[in-house]
């Protein structure tokens, strides 16, 4: 019992912080990858692209 303690005493905490900084960061790819996708949209529509080809 004490063992199983000290286990969640030592891992609990990191388990927590990276389960914390894995929802942070979830939000800040779905942002992202929104951008990336408008970017493309952009770069299909400009003028100066289709003047190239």
């Amino acid at each position: 019992m004490e063992e199983l303690t000290y286990a969640i005493a030592n891992l609990g905490f990191p388990i927590a912080v990276s389960i914390y900084l894995l929802i942070r960061i979830e939000g800040k790819l779905e942002s992202l990858t929104a951008s990336i996708n408008e970017l493309s949209r952009v770069l299909i529509t400009a003028p100066e692209i289709k003047k190239i080809k």
